[in-house]
């Protein structure tokens, strides 16, 4: 049993639970994953974006512990009904890690089949996918459908590169490719131009009350649903805009200092953002305005607070994400 190392769902398993070929054989990880509370599989996921990710490979893990008795169903269907498992995840678990021969059709080998075949359909149409993903179920060998995949798919990694020169010279497909005798190959695959992202302006607070820093849960829905932020303000607001807003939460500043612009790009969205250390006077309930002050440390340990905030978490000496991992931390 193996696993591709390109499936967003085999990494996002790996990358926090180290699971490898023993997913299909135990019980244990599922349940545990399927157990696990929110606020701790966000704290583990921290920093690696795509919150939805993990929710859903929870949601997934419910299912195949309620339904199939914690073994991974080996069949591309069932793969293909758990939540937040795609045509191409279904694909690559099915044929890899239990040899059905059915396609896994990602970016990568949708750049390939694009060149090989010399098309100028535009391969962000799911028409154009839904196409190619039975042509390639034609010739997928049956018994070797794992291999194939991943020969494709490490083509399109590799060789028939997203960015930068193809390696033609190089590619075990190059004497079939059509776009390579055309010498068409750097206008391929098309793809229809993408909206630009929405700029938005926000203010930055670290609110500190001795050893204490202010934070708020998001909502349960939208971008960053029910992780914990630095609480933001819209607009790039001045000092006295900003304690003016501090007052009227009810709250006594007492210095403030302004920090520097960061930036953070999202899918469909950019965060341009300025920041502002604000320094309070204890009152009898700091706990208001949904705000939530706990010690500095407990949110680095306890609380999933996104990478968005990173430049900001700086002025607090913690880290956020997979940072607070890595050695020394």
């Amino acid at each position: 049993m193996k696993f591709c190392g390109y499936c967003n769902f085999c990494i996002c398993i790996t990358v926090n639970y180290r699971i490898t070929q023993e997913i299909i054989e135990h019980t244990l990880y599922f349940v545990a994953l399927s157990e696990a509370p929110e606020d701790e599989l966000l704290k583990l996921w921290e920093g690696l974006g795509y919150y939805n990710r993990v929710r859903n490979m929870q949601k997934a893990a419910r299912v195949i512990v309620s339904e199939y008795g914690g073994d991974f169903p080996a069949d591309y269907e069932k793969l293909l009904s758990l939540p937040g498992l795609g045509h191409y995840t279904a694909g690559a678990v099915s044929s890899i890690a239990f040899g059905i021969p059915m396609p896994a059709v990602d970016g990568n080998v949708l750049r390939v089949l694009s060149r090989v075949t010399a098309s100028y359909e535009d391969v962000l149409k799911q028409s154009v996918k839904t196409a190619m993903e039975a042509e390639v179920k034609k010739i997928i060998p049956a018994d070797r459908a794992g291999d194939f995949n991943q020969a494709l798919i490490e083509i399109g990694a590799i060789v028939c590169v997203p960015n930068g020169k193809a390696k033609c010279e190089i590619c075990p497909l190059a004497f079939l490719c059509e776009a390579y005798k055309k010498e068409i190959v750097d206008e391929l695959p098309k793809k229809k131009v993408k909206r630009e992202r929405r700029i938005e302006d926000r203010t930055i607070l670290i609110l500190k009350e001795g050893d204490r820093v202010g934070i708020r849960k998001r909502p349960s829905k939208g971008l960053l649903a029910g992780l914990y932020e630095l609480p933001g303000l819209e607009g790039h607001l001045s000092e006295e805009e900003v304690l003016a807003q501090v007052k009227a939460w009810g709250y006594a500043p007492l210095r403030i200092l302004p920090l520097t612009g960061a930036k953070h790009i999202f899918s469909h969205v950019e965060w341009h953002m300025t920041g502002y250390a604000i320094s309070l006077e204890e009152t009898e309930n700091m706990d208001q305005e949904g705000l939530l002050f706990v010690d500095v440390k407990e949110t680095e340990e306890h609380y999933p607070i996104p990478a968005a905030f990173a430049a900001y978490a700086e002025y607090l000496n913690i880290s956020l994400g997979q940072e607070k991992y890595k050695e020394g931390k």
